[in-house]
C-alpha cells in the first residue's frame, strides 16, 4: 500500500516550493530561495529514489536472468540516442529563441512577410526532428 503513496509524496515534495514561489511573485519579492528549495527537493527525492529502491524499480536484473542484462555497448548506444535528442532540442531552442522574436517583429511591420518569417522559425524547429530521427536510427541498430 505504501508503494502507491510514495509517488504522491514525491510529487507533493516537488510542488510545495512552487506554491511558495507563486506567493512571492504575487507580493513582488525575490523567489530565488524558493527556486533553490525546489531544486534541492528535486535532487533529494531523486537521491532517495536511488538509495531506497522500493519494490525493485531500479533493479537491472529481470526474470530471465543474465540474458536480459544490457551490455555496455547497448548502454552507450542509449546514451548516444539521448544525447542526440537532448542536444538537438537545445540547439532548436536556441534557434527558435533567436528567430521567433525577429519573425514577430518583421510580421508586425509587414504582414506580407508572414510566410518567410514562418519558414525561418520552422527551420529552427526542424533541428529537433533531425535529432529524434538520429536517435531512432541508433536505437533500431541497438536492438538487432
Amino acid at each position: 500500500m505504501i508503494i502507491y503513496f510514495l509517488p504522491l509524496v514525491a510529487v507533493a515534495l516537488l510542488c510545495v516550493p512552487f506554491l511558495f514561489m507563486a506567493k512571492k511573485i504575487k507580493t513582488g519579492k525575490s523567489c530565488k530561495k524558493a527556486f533553490i528549495g525546489n531544486l534541492c527537493s528535486f535532487f533529494g527525492v531523486m537521491l532517495i529514489a536511488l538509495i531506497l529502491p522500493i519494490g525493485n524499480f531500479v533493479s537491472a536484473a529481470s526474470e530471465e536472468g543474465a540474458a536480459a542484462v544490457i551490455t555496455t555497448g547497448a548502454g552507450l548506444g542509449y546514451l548516444a540516442a539521448a544525447l542526440a535528442v537532448g542536444l538537438a532540442c537545445i540547439g532548436s531552442g536556441i534557434a527558435v529563441a533567436a528567430g521567433a522574436p525577429a519573425a514577430i517583429g518583421a510580421v508586425s511591420e509587414d504582414p506580407k512577410a508572414f510566410v518567410k518569417a514562418l519558414i525561418f522559425v520552422v527551420l529552427g524547429e526542424g533541428i529537433a526532428l533531425y535529432g529524434l530521427l538520429i536517435a531512432i536510427l541508433i536505437i533500431s541498430n541497438i536492438t538487432k
